[in-house]
């Protein structure tokens, strides 16, 4: 296998949505016992659901790490591509997170002023901030900053 495969993050992507199923259907058991739809979550399904999510992230930190160092590395260095496509959504995702955060200033001003705000809202903000501040680090790691991959003698004085 390669440095970089993209076979096991496959098969975590595909973990992760088996187990975010099998809590689906959990839920539909626990439902069809009860003879009605329970408004929390059990412990089995909240575990489901948490090591779902873990596959899930850890195959598409796979995917992303692929996509941005490719397959295998060669020794030597490699220009970034820039261009004015890369530009362009560089520009739109900070104009985007400009405005989520604009969005989430002002829900704190009106939860201090008019009453609070549901905790759910300002959390789904922050996740989207946060989401829009990563999209703009893959991007600019992909497109704007040059690799060099150094090739070292087995016995060098580098201490790994």
């Amino acid at each position: 296998m390669y440095r970089n495969d993209t076979v096991l993050p496959f098969f975590g992507i595909l973990f992760g949505v088996a187990l975010w199923y099998m809590a689906y259907l959990d839920g539909l058991h626990i439902a069809r016992l009860a003879g009605h739809q329970p408004e929390e979550l059990s412990v089995g399904q909240l575990g489901l659901i948490t090591f779902g999510i873990v596959f899930f992230l850890w195959g598409a930190i796979g995917y992303i790490s692929a996509w941005l160092e490719g397959g295998e590395l060669r020794p030597g260095r490699e220009v970034a591509e820039g261009g004015a496509a890369p530009m362009v959504v560089v520009f739109v995702l900070t104009l985007l997170l400009v405005g989520l955060s604009g969005l989430f200033v002002n829900a704190i001003l009106y939860g201090l002023t008019e009453g609070p705000v549901k905790s759910s809202f300002l959390g789904q903000l922050s996740a989207a901030i946060l989401l829009v501040m990563t999209l703009l680090l893959v991007v600019y790691k992909k497109f704007f900053v040059d690799d060099e991959v150094l090739v070292e003698d087995e016995h060098s004085e580098v201490p790994w």
